[in-house]
């Protein structure tokens, strides 16, 4: 039971979403035709995924310490697992495994700056204060906490799994780090719509806290029609392969998602066709992508 408990703090369902993303940056370096070390690839994943499971099982503790835990309406997509509630005495287990998730993350990340270089320095820096910073600051501040996601999944962990495995950086891992910015940015935005008045109580200032529902789904809709439209302007001016069209056919998922956002508003954490859809956009599409970057 007590492992159980534990497992559902990770989050293990989100978890593809740093397979799809590394992934991404995997692709562009084998576009490249560089020589791909399978052990480096295999150390990224792990990095990456440990750093998602320490984002996790933190923000789940400080949901439970700070009492956000028994306000929110638990859904698939929202308002954290519930675990700690279920098991107060695991607190503490869920606040090791994220502190030695973090910890692994480093690790791996400095073996690779001894391996490698100091290239990969900033990035990692980057990544590190995303993860110590998410819950205690940056849900503070509605700007910073809605690039966030789009920041750590979408531009770190594609330009840093490039710049790793290539050696060196190049323009199309940062070009097409933009898309999963923008959906990972989304994935987010729409899945705190449910939490509006829980997170509001204990202090949280996300953007839908700040500047409402309404202007929040005008924003959603800016951010998927910029990964539609950049996108459709890399393919055209040649930066990525005509096959990466396919990469635009989950996208027709989000505007779903962004009609239930309309429609239902905050409520739409009872309706989790919605939410889902909105996942399955940002794990799609960069996974699409990098298929289509490859098989070019």
């Amino acid at each position: 039971m007590s492992l159980k408990i534990l497992l559902q703090t990770f989050r293990p369902s989100f978890l593809i979403l740093s397979f799809a993303c590394v992934f991404l940056g995997f692709s562009t370096t084998v576009s490249t035709q560089t020589p791909i070390n399978i052990t480096a690839v295999l150390l990224i994943l792990v990095g990456a995924l440990s750093a998602h499971i320490s984002v996790n099982t933190l923000n789940e503790y400080a949901d439970y310490k700070s009492g956000l835990d028994f306000l929110t309406k638990k859904t698939a997509f929202s308002g954290g697992s519930g675990a700690l509630v279920q098991q107060p005495k695991m607190a503490t287990a869920v606040l090791v495994s994220g502190l030695v998730a973090l910890t692994l993350t480093i690790i791996i990340g400095l073996f690779f700056i001894r391996e490698y270089g100091a290239q990969i320095l900033p990035i990692g820096i980057a990544g590190v204060l995303l993860i110590i910073s998410y819950t205690p600051w940056l849900n503070r501040s509605p700007f910073l906490c809605l690039i966030a996601p789009g920041l750590g999944f979408g531009v770190l962990m594609v330009v840093g799994t490039h710049v790793l495995l290539a050696g060196s950086h190049s323009a199309l891992p940062w070009l097409v780090s933009t898309i999963p910015f923008c959906l990972n940015n989304n994935l987010l935005l729409l899945n705190q719509y449910p939490d509006i008045d829980a997170d509001k109580h204990i202090g949280r200032r996300t953007f839908p806290i700040a500047y409402g529902t309404h202007t929040s789904n005008w924003l959603y809709a800016g951010f998927m029609l910029l990964a539609c439209v950049f996108m459709t302007l890399l393919i055209i001016a040649g930066q990525l392969p005509t096959l990466s069209t396919i990469a635009l056919a989950p996208l027709p998922l989000s505007a779903y998602a962004l009609l239930g956002a309309w429609k239902h508003d905050a409520d739409i954490g009872q309706h989790p066709k919605y939410l889902a859809a909105n996942v399955a956009t940002a794990v799609l599409t960069p996974l699409l992508l990098g298929i289509s970057i490859m098989w070019a």
